[in-house]
């Protein structure tokens, strides 16, 4: 066995790694950019070695200076964790040649996989069924328009070493395919050094499941069940599960034999996954298809590891070690149901536009007692002393709770790296326990400082929908077609945080409390009494609460239901958050409540003429010029941020009065970019 290892990435998977790693007696040594040298992956390692500066193509994307980094600290293995290098055949082979191990695959089947379009044609050669489309690397436009009226819309543009919902665009029409093959081509450039587009059909109403695959250097190669990431936006897998609730034991069967059979063609081994596209319109699930393999640890593995009680880091150490793999796939066992929600920093109520920023409070929901077997879910917080207190225990014992994350609080979201800040993991042994689990945690999850997705995802758990597994890759278009707004509450349920905002802000009086409140919510207006009892609108209503002045998380209890509720201070009341969204209460004595009818917001004529960056980020284009003529809808300016790129467009018809900005500029959220007349 290794006696150290360095861990080639950062944040969150670096910080799983280690875990793991220090569980199995094993040294561990940390690479970091400069944006990086108090994170807490650094901390947590025994060693660490900085490798450059913050942009990731000079510190995480260097393979010179990593493997600089594990000779000069003599580590005797990588693990690469997921994305940056994890997927580089050349950097396998350059360990190799460095006399170092790689946890991973070999480079042969690393590129052999990491072409979408060669994968096809392996996979094809294998017996795995693969969607119908363009196998051949696509040029121009013109080249892509009349592939598209062969293949028949809707087709799916991707580019070839694509991965993690990057370099994909969905044409339904010419229109689209005009619009969108260009820009494919430049995110396949810019995220994976490789301008190659191919076309295929796109599935309609189609679930995205994935197969997980093990296998050791000595021919052994197992499936360890599926997981269902259909819930995705943009591409980007927002929410994972194992099991699937649309997976039969058939399909289980028949997909994992593929995922084998292909794995088996290319001499795989260590971890890997093979991502399949299923028609949701077949019932017998019959029809589903090989989207790509990805040679690395996935994101989303650990509903797999919550489901199997095995812990895939260490099998992909132990592999790379030599070790034949301890068991068979006779005695691979599914047992219960884990979701995972990813906590992105973005803010749903401004259409997902990213977010950075310090966090000013980040305290997760505290974890539970993992399965035996797994032990790998403390979150990098509860590591580190500088965190602050220790996280509030969930609002109810209901399933088991893990949160795989990188961040502590002080530290900063950075627009250099990927968005997400940790990843909340719920076990229980039905689905919907789980799910319900994953609401508690989620409203006892604090972030402050940057936006985050929190209310969505919540949203997402309590939607009918989602809760009886009906599910596409659509699914978040078609049920939030004009955008997220929060999730819906029960009029009950506003008369309870009506009742628990008139407590919050009683407690906090000097003096004696009123006991006649005016509480409004929205659009929604209550009067609450608080004498012998509580009434709101006349209805009793029983209340019970742990707040004390200053708290920013109360544990409450509404007629007898547990909820847990965030809560801020603003001038005329406070804001509570909770079951997926954020409820700003108007809350005033009943005597004065009538005078605040008076007051009004001011606003800003000019403020409507200023178009503004939605986010942080590089602006790569600028489409028009001092005096143009926009109309609605047209494309004004292009931000690339979080690696994506983002079109601003002009909302109204105008004339452009003044440019701010130039192309190639760094832009902050909300400054003016344009003016219009």
């Amino acid at each position: 066995m290794f006696r150290k290892i360095l861990i080639a990435n950062r944040g969150e998977i670096a910080c799983r790694v280690i875990r793991t790693a220090r569980r199995m007696g094993i040294a561990t040594v940390a690479v970091y950019s400069d944006a990086d040298v108090r994170a807490p992956h650094v901390a947590m390692a025994d060693e660490a070695v900085r490798i450059g500066p913050a942009p990731a193509a000079e510190s995480y994307l260097d393979a010179d200076a990593i493997i600089a980094a594990a000779r000069a600290t003599g580590a005797e293995a990588i693990h690469p964790g997921y994305g940056f290098l994890s997927e580089r055949a050349s950097f396998a082979e350059a360990c190799a040649a460095a006399g170092i191990a790689f946890i991973g695959p070999p480079p042969a089947a690393i590129a052999a996989m990491g072409d979408k379009i060669e994968s096809k044609k392996i996979a094809r050669a294998a017996g795995v069924n693969v969607v119908p489309g363009h196998l051949g690397a696509i040029e121009h436009t013109e080249d892509a328009l009349r592939i598209a009226r062969e293949i028949g819309f809707p087709v799916m543009m991707k580019a070839a070493a694509g991965g993690g919902g990057k370099g994909m665009r969905l044409a339904w029409n010419e229109g689209d395919v005009r619009e969108g093959f260009d820009a494919t081509r430049r995110e396949g450039q810019a995220s994976f050094g490789d301008d190659r587009v191919f076309i295929e059909k796109f599935i309609e109403s189609p679930r995205h499941i994935e197969i997980q695959l093990l296998g050791d250097q000595h021919g052994n190669i197992v499936y360890l069940g599926e997981r269902e990431c259909s819930i995705q936006r943009r591409h980007q897998k927002v929410v994972e599960e194992a099991p699937s609730p649309f997976v039969t034991p058939d399909m289980r069967r028949a997909m994992g034999e593929q995922a084998v059979a292909l794995a088996r063609s290319v001499g795989y081994h260590s971890a890997g996954t093979m991502e399949l596209i299923v028609s949701g319109a077949d019932p017998t699930g019959e029809s589903f298809y090989f989207l790509e393999m990805n040679t690395r640890l996935q994101v989303e593995h650990p509903v797999t590891e919550m489901v199997t009680g095995l812990d895939l880091v260490e099998q992909m150490i132990r592999v790379a070690a030599g070790e034949r793999l301890g068991f068979t796939q006779a005695e691979v066992r599914l047992d219960g149901w884990a979701v995972e929600t990813r906590v992105y920093a973005e803010d749903p109520y401004r259409g997902f536009l990213p977010s950075t920023g310090r966090l000013v409070r980040y305290r997760p929901p505290s974890t539970s007692r993992l399965r035996e077997g797994v032990g790998v879910g403390v979150s990098a917080s509860e590591h580190a002393a500088e965190a602050g207190p220790p996280p509030t225990p969930p609002a109810s014992g209901r399933g088991e709770i893990r949160v795989d994350d990188g961040v502590a609080e002080g530290g900063e979201v950075s627009r250099f790296y990927d968005p997400m800040i940790a990843k909340l993991i719920t076990w229980a042994p039905s689905r919907i326990v789980a799910i319900d689990a994953q609401i508690d945690a989620l409203d006892a999850f604090e972030i402050e400082g940057p936006a985050t997705n929190i209310d969505f995802l919540s949203a997402l758990m309590q939607h009918p929908r989602f809760r009886i597994g009906d599910l596409s890759t659509g699914f978040i278009a078609e049920e939030y077609p004009s955008g997220f707004h929060g999730a819906p509450a029960s009029d009950a349920f506003l008369c309870g945080l009506a009742a628990l905002a008139a407590c919050v802000t009683a407690t906090q009086s000097r003096g004696a409390a009123p006991t006649a409140w005016s509480v409004s919510i929205g659009t929604r207006d209550f009067a609450v009494e608080m004498a012998k009892s509580i009434c709101v609108d006349g209805t009793p209503v029983t209340i019970g609460h742990d707040y004390v002045p200053g708290a920013t998380l109360i544990r409450a209890t509404i007629d007898g239901a547990p909820v847990a509720v965030q809560v801020a201070r603003t001038r005329l009341g406070v804001v509570l958050r909770t079951r997926g969204t954020r409820h700003e209460a108007r809350v005033l004595p009943a005597r004065i409540a009538a005078y605040a009818r008076h007051l009004t917001e001011p606003g800003s004529a000019a403020e409507a003429r200023h178009i503004r960056a939605p986010m942080p980020g590089l602006l790569v284009r600028l489409d028009v010029r001092a005096g143009d003529a926009v109309t609605a809808g047209q494309s004004l300016a292009v931000i690339e941020a979080m690696k994506m790129e983002n079109v601003v467009r002009a909302e109204e018809d105008g004339t452009i009065a003044a440019v701010r900005v130039t192309a190639g500029e760094s832009v902050t959220v909300d400054q003016i970019l344009l003016e219009l007349e």
